[in-house]
């Protein structure tokens, strides 16, 4: 039974991401390459959280329960923040980067900002799926029960439902935030901010899975419909292919802006 809810709850949570990986990503070294890079931005990011965090531990030293609950809001509060600055630090990175490869070689197409967005927000979302979700999908391969303490028995189910949104989350939110850069249309980067806030201050009410589960996943199909039209989806184009007619794929046939 613990093999069971290990190997699915890892499918749950990393299977469309790894599916995205294999169809859009695998087949390009550069894809490769900026996808490595964007988990590598996450990691720096979660370095510094992870510095802010011990210092502020280290000022206030008390294991008081109140104190240690806003301790940690501080926490979720700067993660958040830290990670994207880090998101905008890689889009003038990608942006210098695509610029030094038209000035050397005029004749080859670089990838379009579009394309590498999705990139990079998936690089984002599984590394912080990985860091997230591993150490508590291993606790599910036993000993224990979970539940027999009156807590629910659909921990680990929910926990990678939560992952996965998390992960395509930041897919979409690197989408939109990119496209706000390159518009230069700063409220999308405080909205980008602001879901992100508000995703993460669900997880603050963990006990009630049917509430922070049915946010976060509306959250999530908002950012998605926006993501899409963002990348130059329409209704037409969708259509195409969902019947399978669409011979111009969105994100492998982007051309330069």
């Amino acid at each position: 039974m613990t093999a069971a809810v290990f190997f699915g709850c890892a499918f749950v949570a990393f299977g469309p991401a790894l599916a995205l990986y294999i169809f859009t990503i695998a087949a390009e070294p550069l894809r490769i390459i900026f996808l490595i890079v964007g988990a590598f931005f996450w990691l720096l990011s979660l370095l510094l959280s992870s510095l802010v965090w011990f210092m502020a531990g280290s000022i206030t030293d008390s294991k008081d329960g109140p104190v240690q609950k806003h301790l940690l809001i501080f926490g979720v509060l700067v993660s958040v923040l830290i990670q994207e600055m880090f998101r905008f630090a890689y889009y003038r990175l990608l942006k210098k980067a695509n610029e030094g490869l038209k000035v050397i070689n005029p004749d080859e197409t670089a990838p379009s900002m579009r394309l590498l967005a999705y990139v990079s927000g998936l690089g984002f979302g599984i590394m912080s799926g990985v860091f997230s979700f591993v150490n508590t999908l291993s606790n599910s391969l036993g000993p224990g029960t979970v539940g027999i303490h009156g807590d629910s028995p659909q921990f680990f189910l929910n926990s990678a439902f939560m992952t996965l949104v998390i992960m395509l989350l930041h897919m979409f939110w690197g989408i939109v935030f990119f496209d706000g850069c390159e518009k230069k249309k700063w409220y999308v980067l405080l909205v980008v901010l602001l879901t992100h806030l508000l995703v993460s201050a669900l997880t603050f009410i963990s006990p009630h899975y049917g509430i922070n589960l049915v946010s976060a996943y509306m959250i999530m199909v908002f950012m998605g419909i926006w993501a899409f039209f963002v990348a130059g989806g329409s209704y037409r184009n969708l259509k195409l292919c969902l019947l399978c007619q669409d011979e111009d794929f969105l994100l492998f046939n982007q051309r330069s802006r």
